[in-house]
C-alpha cells in the first residue's frame, strides 16, 4: 500500500506545474522592465541580468513594457504565471503609484520583492550661473524671490517632482514646478539656466556634475557620497532627516515559490557583489545593494511610506 502511495505522490510531483528548485531554471526567464529601452533602469537590468544569466545557466531576456509610469509593465508582470519565469525590474516609481494612481494590481499583494538592486541617491543641482552656492543661500534666495525659484521634474508624480516637492514641505517654501517630458530636457534647461534646479540622481546627473555643467548643491543619501565627498548631504545643509533617492529592485508575481524566490534573491547578490559589475554600475553612479526579500520588503514599505507622505502634503495630483 506504501509503495502505491509513493508512486502516486511520485507522478503527481512529475506533473505538477510549480517547478523545483533543482528544476528551475530550465528555460530562459523573462524581466520586465516597465520603462524605455536606454533609460536607468534598463541599463541597470541588462548589467545585472547578463551576470545573472551566466549563473543561473539560462538567459535572461529584458522586455521593455513602457507606460503608464510604469503601471502597464508591473501590470503585465502582476498576472504572470508565478513560477519564476516572468519577473519585473521596478524603480522608485512603484513606490509612489499606489498614492498616485488607480492601479490595476495591488503592489504589496500580488508581488514579491526578490532584492533591492541598486540606489541612486538624487542630487540637487542648479546652474553655474545661479545667484547661490549652497543650500542655505537657496532657501534665503528662495524666501526673499518666492517669483525667481523654480524647479523642474522629469514629469508630474516622477521621483524628481516628488523630491522638489518634499524641499518645499520641508523648508516650509513654495518653489514653482516646472515639468519636462523627461529628465534629460529637465537637466538641460538647469544647464541653460531656464530653470532653476533639478533633482537629478546620480546616474543622469553625476557627468554633469563633474564637467561643471551644473552645480551640485546638496546629496540626498543619509552620508555624502564617495563619487562626490566634497558634497554636503541635504541633512548636512540644515534639512533634518531629508533623503531622497532613486532605486531599482526585482519583483516576482505573488504565488512565486519561497525556494525560487530565495535563489534568485542570491545571485542579485552574488551578481551587485561581483567586482566587474560592482564597478560597471558604480561607474554609472549606482550604489550597488542586493538584500534579501525581507530587508527589500521593509525598504520598500518605507519608500511607500515617504512617497505617500508628500504626495498628500503637497496635495500632489496628476493631470
Amino acid at each position: 500500500m506504501n509503495q502505491t502511495l509513493l508512486r502516486i505522490a511520485a507522478v503527481l510531483l512529475a506533473l505538477s506545474p510549480v517547478p523545483t528548485l533543482a528544476q528551475y531554471p530550465d528555460r530562459p526567464i523573462k524581466m520586465v522592465v516597465p520603462y524605455a529601452a536606454g533609460g536607468g533602469a534598463d541599463s541597470t537590468a541588462r548589467i545585472v541580468g547578463q551576470q545573472m544569466s551566466q549563473a543561473l545557466g539560462q538567459q535572461i531576456v529584458i522586455e521593455n513594457r513602457p507606460g503608464a509610469g510604469g503601471v502597464i509593465g508591473a501590470d503585465f508582470v502582476a498576472k504572470a504565471p508565478a513560477d519564476g519565469y516572468t519577473l519585473l525590474f521596478d524603480a522608485s516609481a512603484f513606490a509612489a503609484n499606489p498614492t498616485l494612481r488607480k492601479l490595476p494590481f495591488d503592489p504589496k499583494a500580488d508581488f514579491i520583492p526578490v532584492s533591492l538592486v541598486v540606489i541612486a541617491p538624487n542630487i540637487l543641482v542648479a546652474s553655474p550661473k545661479a545667484p547661490y552656492k549652497t543650500v542655505a543661500e537657496l532657501l534665503d534666495f528662495a524666501r526673499k524671490n518666492p517669483e525667481k525659484a523654480t524647479y523642474a521634474s522629469a514629469g508630474a508624480g516622477s521621483a524628481s517632482h516628488l523630491a522638489g516637492e518634499a524641499l518645499n514641505h520641508t523648508a516650509g517654501l513654495n518653489i514653482v514646478h516646472v515639468p519636462y517630458r523627461g529628465g534629460a530636457p529637465a537637466l538641460n534647461d538647469v544647464i541653460g539656466d531656464r530653470v532653476s534646479l533639478y533633482f537629478g540622481n546620480t546616474a543622469s546627473t553625476l557627468g554633469q556634475v563633474t564637467s561643471g555643467s551644473v552645480r551640485a548643491l546638496a546629496i540626498g543619501s543619509p552620508k555624502r557620497s564617495p563619487l562626490l565627498p566634497e558634497v554636503p548631504t541635504l541633512i548636512e545643509s540644515g534639512l533634518k532627516d531629508f533623503e531622497t533617492q532613486e532605486w531599482n529592485g526585482l519583483f516576482a508575481p505573488k504565488g512565486t515559490p519561497p525556494a525560487i524566490v530565495e535563489r534568485l534573491s542570491r545571485e542579485i547578490v552574488a551578481a551587485v557583489a561581483n567586482p566587474e559589475i560592482k564597478a560597471k554600475l558604480e561607474k554609472l553612479g549606482l550604489e550597488p545593494v542586493g538584500n534579501k526579500p525581507d530587508a527589500f520588503a521593509r525598504f520598500l514599505d518605507d519608500e511607500i511610506g515617504r512617497a505617500a507622505a508628500t504626495v498628500k502634503s503637497r496635495n500632489i495630483k496628476l493631470d
